[in-house]
């Protein structure tokens, strides 16, 4: 939730909400509905219907489908407060986040209406108290009847789903996506209550902080006032009422800090700025690059105060043309950037429920995957404080998106005036986090403008008038991401980058999504294409990409009860939101995992196109589910290790998705209920800040010999790439080895390497061991030896040195794979905490992961997705408090999976 000030008294007991359409609601609820029911502030509706027992878990089964009429009912809030007057000066009643388009009434009089989620509301109530009871009551619209009946009123204006989410400013999501739930509610959905305050109050401050070539920290705090009209700040006297001078500090403190800057609003202004030097300022690094040192702020304005923390650190963005195209390149502290990690889409459908500590787990599966940056992707929310918090304790960087997204939106007076407000307030809020790196106007608009079919076409077809005289298309948005956006950012905080929308390639309204300048999203790979697509790109900054997946099987188990359960089944296909999303999970593994050819077609009976493998490919659901989660796991490990491998080239890779908001078939890493999905552990070696990758590249004799102009030229030989994120340099070691599956040592070769800090070496292999005889039996490995000076502390031991590289030359399907009772053997020892799992391979074994929640729900592995060579034994250790009356369970055939246990189908 966001932040309140001292002087706030909220409004959070004794809410009820009541149904003012209940003829909206079944027969069987409308009684109760219209009577009235518990209500949760802050919170939202469908949770209290939860609550009351009126409706089932949202999530389970079908049920979204069985509550969509929760969206058409228009709600009312009561409450009954006891106030008595404290003899302040002001009493504001604030509202900081309404759900959405809301009517107020106090004591039976009209205080305004609110046309927007993402922003704060605040109003001078004095004359509408008093002593005693008072009784307040918000009105809500249904968003969903909203929307259509704005959308008649305003015209069309293009958008993906089913609901003209973009005619209203509420968070696109919550209409449902392919990913997500349509949950279309209502509620008081942050806090709500009367702030009594005399004389002055800190209505902005903005921090902004930069560092000179001394090391000088500066930050450079703005702060707006709003008088009350009436009263004294002591020891000043006014020249005219409201409108006298008021003193203001600033204080820094902390590491060894602590400094006070005094300063004045002046008489008749209503804003000043503060400069505080701190000299020998700790600079805040991004994660794997340095430390996050952060200083308290506290600035006062008479009796208000606002307290906040800042790290000091410069950013900046090249985008200067170079031998590839244009490059999105971030530089921290004048160190350039490679930025890895992941999009985030809201914790929960049901947004309350997010708190710290369920934040905090997110922000541990993105540190713990050696993640160092978040998109905050703009069909969400402008997330919570406690998001912000945790970006700036942990190191994550953050890319945050304007709330608009994969639409149009009208550029009407009234929408101009909210999403300006809405602007200035979410970057006033926001700027002070060093964690903060990118502002991006919109998500996919400018994409959706260039080249989505009919964008432009039904923007001029629906403005009747442009038609007939012959003058354009009606506005669609560009107005905010190329003027409005840049504007404030100027005003407010010019210390960011900017990037008007995402993918961009600086050339507007067209070719938005090239891979050679600047932001790319790849979605080719998983909707059309095969995997290997990754390696046609050159991603100068690929901020979106991914690849489906099963969540966990205890979270499938737990939502879907289709009997028996099918990739199919009704209510499996309840949880994937994505158009075909099974049909493309059964495509993309073929010539991986399964025969055939991603576009093989085969035909039904009947004539129709079957684009499925067939039905009794998989033993049962759960080889399809082992199969699925593996799939996702390689694509993105094939595709991220591709990006990397092209450093610096390539300056970013981020994945879509993290997290989940309910339990779904998704793009995600870790799901609904916390389980890390195969990518994840997979996520954490190649976003490790050192790394390395065997990869195929061209030879310069190659290219002089067969190349034609704007013709690529096929790759002739094998490179091991390595690569060093860190602030200091390594040198040591490595070993590259070409085996037999049994562990036969073919040829061998050493290199001596030192990679510089931020940096990257490329080391040819020559035929003799990178020439394969059989690929189907057998493996490249490299592994390096660090030399004594290779240590770096501002990298986690467990990322200092290079994990061991295995270089598969042949797919699943293709490869000689053991079984795995001839390819490992396990055991499971009880320790505290839970249990010790050790697997020792007597064979190759190829991506092992252990799914523990199939024993315990809760439980939770240490490790995952590694690769074995035959005589390796690894221990990993699973969190778990449930007393397993046979241990050896969590090593059972279908709980300890590899790829071994799906090529014995074939």
């Amino acid at each position: 939730m966001n932040r309140t000030p001292a002087t706030f008294h909220p409004l959070h007991a004794g809410w009820t909400a009541y149904a003012t359409n209940p003829e909206a609601a079944p027969a069987s609820l409308r009684a109760q509905l219209a009577a009235g029911i518990a209500a949760t502030v802050p919170g939202e509706i469908t949770l209290d219907l939860v609550a009351a027992g009126l409706i089932d878990e949202p999530f389970d089964a079908d049920n979204e489908t069985r509550q969509q009429w929760i969206g058409d009912v228009d709600w009312r809030y009561s409450c009954t407060f006891d106030w008595h007057d404290d003899g302040a000066d002001r009493h504001d009643l604030v509202a900081y986040g309404l759900d959405t388009v809301a009517t107020i009434i106090l004591n039976g009089r009209y205080v305004g209406s609110t046309q927007n989620y993402h922003r704060a509301y605040r109003w001078d109530v004095r004359p509408m108290l008093h002593d005693g009871d008072n009784t307040i009551e918000i009105l809500f619209a249904s968003s969903v009847r909203e929307s259509d009946a704005r959308e008649q009123r305003l015209g069309y204006y293009p958008h993906t789903e089913h609901h003209a989410f973009n005619q209203l400013r509420k968070p696109s999501y919550q209409f449902g996506w392919d990913w997500g739930i349509d949950v279309a509610c209502a509620g008081i959905w942050q806090p709500i209550g009367i702030d009594s305050w005399s004389s002055v109050r800190l209505s902005a401050v903005r921090p902004l902080v930069d560092v000179r070539g001394n090391g000088t920290g500066v930050l450079n705090c703005t702060m707006e006032i709003e008088r009350a009209g009436s009263g004294r700040v002591p020891n000043v006297m006014d020249a005219h009422a409201g409108q006298h001078a008021v003193p203001v500090t600033v204080r820094v403190q902390g590491h060894g800090v602590d400094i006070t800057v005094p300063g004045t609003v002046e008489e008749g202004r209503n804003a000043a700025t503060v400069t505080v030097d701190v000299p020998n300022a700790e600079l805040w690094w991004p994660r794997g690059y340095g430390d996050q040192p952060l200083y308290d702020v506290t600035v006062t304005a008479g009796d208000a105060v606002w307290q906040g923390r800042v790290g000091f650190r410069t950013t900046h963005v090249d985008t200067r043309a170079d031998a590839v195209g244009r490059p999105f390149q971030i530089s921290v502290n004048g160190v350039p950037v490679h930025a890895r990690g992941y999009n985030w889409v809201p914790i929960d459908a049901f947004i309350t429920r997010g708190d710290r500590a369920f934040y905090e787990r997110r922000f541990l599966d993105l540190v713990e995957s050696n993640s160092n940056m978040v998109r905050a992707w703009g069909g969400s929310i402008y997330e919570t404080d406690d998001f912000y918090d945790l970006a700036d304790e942990y190191g994550i960087m953050v890319w945050q998106d304007f709330m608009l997204a994969c639409a149009s939106y009208s550029e009407d007076a009234e929408t101009r005036a909210e999403i300006e407000d809405e602007a200035r307030q979410q970057i006033t809020r926001l700027c002070p986090h060093p964690s903060l790196i990118v502002w991006n106007g919109s998500n996919e608009n400018y994409v959706a403008y260039s080249e989505w079919g009919g964008v432009q076409q039904a923007l001029r077809d629906d403005d009747r008038a442009a038609n007939e005289y012959g003058y354009g298309e009606k506005g669609w948005g560009d107005y905010y991401y190329a003027d409005l956006f840049p504007k404030l950012l100027a005003e407010l905080d010019p210390t960011h980058v900017y990037l008007p929308s995402s993918p961009m390639s600086f050339s507007k309204f067209v070719d938005a999504n090239r891979d050679t300048d600047g932001t790319m999203h790849i979605w080719d790979v998983w909707n059309r294409v095969d995997y290997r697509k990754y390696r046609d790109y050159t991603p100068r900054f690929a901020d979106e990409f991914g690849y489906q997946a099963p969540p966990a099987f205890s979270t499938l188990k737990r939502v879907v009860h289709d009997d028996p359960m099918d990739p199919f089944g009704t209510q499996m296909l309840v949880h994937q939101k994505a158009m075909g999303g099974n049909y493309k999970l059964a495509r993309g593994m073929r010539s991986h995992i399964t025969p055939g050819n991603i576009d093989d077609v085969s035909y039904r009976a009947d004539g129709t196109r079957d684009w499925l493998i067939p039905t009794d490919v998989w033993a049962n659901i759960e080889d399809w589910h082992w199969a699925c989660q593996l799939q996702q796991a390689q694509a993105i490990r094939f595709g991220v290790e591709h990006m990397r491998s092209l450093e610096p080239v390539n300056a970013g890779a981020l994945i879509w998705q993290l997290n989940d908001d309910w339990p779904v078939v998704s793009w995600a890493a870790v799901d609904y209920y916390g389980h890390r999905k195969p990518m994840w552990y997979a996520s954490r070696d190649f976003f490790a800040p050192r790394f390395a990758t065997i990869q195929p590249r061209t030879s310069d004799r190659a290219r002089e010999d067969h190349s034609w102009e704007g013709k690529a030229v096929a790759p002739d030989h094998l490179e091991l790439i390595v690569l060093n994120d860190t602030r200091t340099a390594w040198s040591g070691t490595w070993t590259v080895r070409r085996v037999t599956l049994d562990g036969t040592v073919l040829a061998a070769a050493t290199f001596d390497v030192t990679v510089d800090a931020v940096s990257h070496v490329a080391l040819p292999l020559s035929e003799t061991l990178a020439g394969f005889d059989d690929p189907s039996n057998e493996l490249l490995v490299a592994e390096a030896v660090a030399g004594d000076a290779a240590g770096d502390a501002s990298v986690d031991a467990a990322a200092s040195t290079f994990a061991r590289v295995i270089y598969n030359p042949a797919e699943v399907i293709d490869q000689n794979l053991s079984a795995p009772d001839r390819a490992f053997h396990a055991d499971v020892t009880p320790v505290d905490g839970g249990y010790d799992l050790t697997v020792t391979a007597t064979g190759y074994v190829r991506d092992l992961f252990c799914m523990a929640d199939k024993v315990d729900a809760d439980a939770a592995v240490t490790d995952g997705m590694v690769s074995l060579l035959p005589g390796d034994t690894v221990t990993w250790h699973i969190d778990s408090t449930s007393d397993v009356a046979d241990p050896n369970v969590f090593a059972a055939p279908n709980v300890l999976r590899s790829a071994n246990d799906l090529k014995r189908q074939w």
